[in-house]
Formats: C-alpha cells, structure tokens, sequence
C-alpha cells in the first residue's frame, strides 16, 4: 500500500518567498497609512469561546464556523441521548466549546469589553491577522484568510468615517490600484423600505439591493416580488434607483423622495456631510454615492462603503461601515463604532492581473557578494558587515562555487547587483559591481557602494 499524497487542507495556501514578498509589501502598505493616522495594533487569539462567536453572524454565518474538539475524553461529558441520536447539532457545544475566528470585529467587540478600563476612547484600532470560515473553497474565495482591520470605537462624530475613507484612498494610491469608493448609509435604505410602506421588509430590501451589480435592475425587481414586495412598490423604487448627476445633486434628490422619513433624511444629512468633510481631499471621480449598495452584515446602523477596482473585474477590496451598538452583545450597550477591513488576498490578485509589483519586491537582498573563497572571501565578510549596519539588504553567496552557479543563483532571485572582489579588486581596496540587469561593471569603494544603495 502505498504512501498517502502530501497535501494541505482545501481552502488553505503555502506561499512560496516571492509569493511572501509581494504579500508583506500589501500588508506593509496598509499598516504604515494605518499608523500615519494614528491607530494602535492589537491581536487576539487564533480560538475564541464559542459561546463569543454563535449567534453573530445569522444562521448562515454560524454554519461556516470551525469548531474545535474539546481535549481528552471529549465524549465523555457528552449527553448520551444526543450521542444515541446522533444529533450533530446537539452535541456540537457540548464536545467543541472553542472555534476558530470567522472575522476579526466579534472578537474586537469581546476585546474592548473585556479590557474596557484599560483602554482610552475614542480608541483607534488595527489589527492583521488571519481568520477561518468553513466555506466551499472556490477562486478568490479560501478557508483561511487574512483580514487588515481598523476602527475607531467609542465616538458618533462623522469625522471618524471621513477618516477611514482617505485611509482607503492613501493605501490604494500606494498600491497604484485605481478604484471606486461607494458611500451609502443604512439610514437610507431604512427610510426607502419606509418610502415604500414595507418598513419590516428592510432585510429584503438590502439583500435585494445588493445584488444590483450582478444581476441588473430587472434582476432585483425579480428578486424584490419573490420576497414579497407588491408591483406598484417595486414600480415606486425605480426612480429612486435611477436618480444620476453629481454625488451632491443625487444626495438632493434623494432628500426629496424622502421627506417624510425621519430616519431617511438623517440618514441623507449624514451621507451629505461625509461627502462635504471629503471635499477637496479625494478625486471626484472615486467617491461614488450609490443608494442600492446595502452591505450583507445586520450590525451596521448608519454610513456603509464599499471598494471596488476599476481596470480589473473582481469583487469588493474593501468595506465596512458604522455600527451604532456592536459590544452590547457583551453586556456594554451605547459604545458607537466605525471600521473597515482591506480584503488582502483579493488585492493580492488584482496587483498580479494588474502587475503591479515592482520587481524590487521580489527580493531580499540588494547586493551579493561572489565567494572566491582565502582572503577574498574575509575582505567580503568585512565589507558586507558594514553594508549591512547601514541596512542594507546584502548577502554572499556561502560556497565557492563556480562563477556562473553564483551568478544564476543571483539572477533566479533578481538580485539587482553583484560585487566581484577578486585578487586584484582586494589589492586596489576596490571591488566590482555587476549591474545585472544592463550588465554595466564599474569598480567601486566601499563609500560609493553604500551610497548607490542608499539611493
């Protein structure tokens, strides 16, 4: 019998070193706009207490959570009727107390409950870390995941959202990814569900709404009478759907059909303001109002975005919004938040289509030294010292191999120049460079060197 295929789980991923490269310089770009304005790291565990997570994410969210089995006996404390029964469903909290994180807010929430007295609101998070949801695996879609957090927690100022958003607009200018940034506010799609005299029907409505730019107007008019919306009330939508001009002349006219909702109105003042606290700081261009995009997560109570590429088809590369009362599951009501998550994976893809890494990110190191082995191969040691207290990313190659080993191993690394310090370059306290990609040599001091490099 032979040996089982190596393998990983599905809906998991190795990354090979350029792979890493080119997902560090994302990861990188994000955090340092994110401590630019002025946020502060924290982590949280890989497993939370399952009695955190349930009930969170609707009953389609609960289904995709990764349990995991108690240690020891695990079936020893178990209901042996359910156990009789085989009631999957029954035993799960009993047998699995802890899961893995489906997303990084819930256990945020818990977070800032659980440390509420040592920490100084408004207080202005990030976090980086992975998280696991038992999905079908599929293209652009994994079991584990890395989400890029940030929020800001314990003010209702509007400023907070304007913030975010030039957050938004930074980190893709940085990546070079053109997008769209759609602003809506739930406010708004709560006043349209009032508008059409179907307040109970909210949920339909987002859930209709947000399927607008897959399936079209006819798509969501059809979606909207199979969940129960009457003809003559899908027929009162269309001209709110269709309402165009400027993002302020939309805003305006939305205001009109609105009136009479209290909380459609305050939901269009406060659309109004972020777009005017905006102003001047973001192309036109990118900011979109957009009132059919209603985002999938029940927690959020007033503004709501959502990032899109505009040269590469591909899903949301980032969202969130304001949620008025996220830690009052945790026993802390009132505390009003705002955050949003960068979807790294998915603007990993789109800087491959797009290829935009540089091949700079492909590499470690700058420079590498030839090893021609006896005091040539000292003299280098002492040089790449102090190239590198300089921080520069140098190396030498560890055998003394043949030349041309050495050099195609520089060149499968795109490793960008090579210092040959031979005999004669030792003798003249010079060495050669090798620029690899235009194969120019010059013969350089250790100043010059270190110099070029810090260019």
């Amino acid at each position: 019998m032979g040996k089982a295929a190596i393998s990983i789980p599905k809906g998991t991923r190795d990354f090979l070193p350029e792979e890493m490269q080119r997902r560090k310089h994302i990861f990188n770009t994000i955090e340092g706009v994110y401590q630019k304005y002025g946020f502060l790291p924290i982590e949280t565990p890989a497993m939370e207490q399952m009695t955190t997570l349930t009930g969170k994410y609707g009953d389609e969210g609960d289904k995709l959570l990764f349990r995991i089995l108690n240690s020891g006996d695990f079936l020893s404390k178990a209901d042996p009727a359910l156990l009789e029964a085989k009631d999957a469903r029954g035993l799960a909290p009993q047998i699995a107390e802890k899961g893995l994180r489906y997303d990084l807010t819930v256990p945020f929430a818990r977070f800032v409950v659980q440390h509420r007295n040592e920490l100084t609101f408004p207080f202005r998070r990030y976090q980086i870390q992975p998280v696991w949801r038992a999905d079908r695996p599929q293209k652009g879609r994994y079991r584990e995941f890395y989400q890029c957090d940030a929020d800001i927690i314990g003010s209702d100022s509007l400023l907070n959202e304007a913030e975010l958003i030039q957050m938004i607009d930074e980190v893709f200018k940085k990546l070079g990814i053109g997008v769209h940034i759609k602003l809506n506010n739930r406010k708004i799609l709560a006043g349209i569900a009032e508008y059409l005299g179907k307040p109970e029907k909210l949920n339909d409505l987002t859930m209709a709404l947000d399927k607008m730019d897959k399936v079209g107007t006819e798509g969501v008019v059809t979606e909207l009478m199979a969940r129960g919306f009457l003809k003559e009330e899908v027929a009162r939508l269309l001209p709110l759907l269709a309402v165009d001009g400027s993002n302020a002349e939309k805003i305006d006219k939305l205001g009109a059909f609105l009136k009479e909702s209290t909380l459609g109105t305050q939901g269009v003042e406060e659309l109004s303001l972020v777009f005017r606290y905006l102003e001047g700081s973001i192309p036109k261009e990118v900011l979109q109002a957009d009132f059919h995009l209603a985002r999938g997560l029940d927690y959020y109570t007033g503004t709501i975005m959502e990032v899109v590429a505009t040269d590469f088809e591909m899903g949301s590369l980032c969202g969130g919004g304001r949620y008025d009362d996220l830690t009052g599951v945790f026993g802390f009501p009132g505390l009003s938040g705002v955050g949003m998550s960068f979807g790294a994976d998915r603007i990993y893809d789109v800087m491959m289509g797009l290829n935009l890494f540089s091949t700079q990110i492909r590499t470690a190191s700058r420079l590498m030294f030839v090893n021609f082995g006896g005091e040539e191969e000292m003299e280098s040691l002492r040089w790449l010292r102090q190239i590198r207290e300089e921080g520069i990313a140098s190396e030498i190659y560890p055998d003394q191999a043949k030349v041309k080993k050495q050099m195609a191993y520089a060149n499968a690394l795109h490793i960008a120049r090579v210092a040959f310090m031979g005999e004669e370059e030792r003798a003249q306290g010079l060495v050669k460079l090798k620029e690899m990609e235009s194969g120019e040599e010059r013969l350089l001091a250790l100043p010059e060197i270190i110099t070029l490099l810090k260019q």
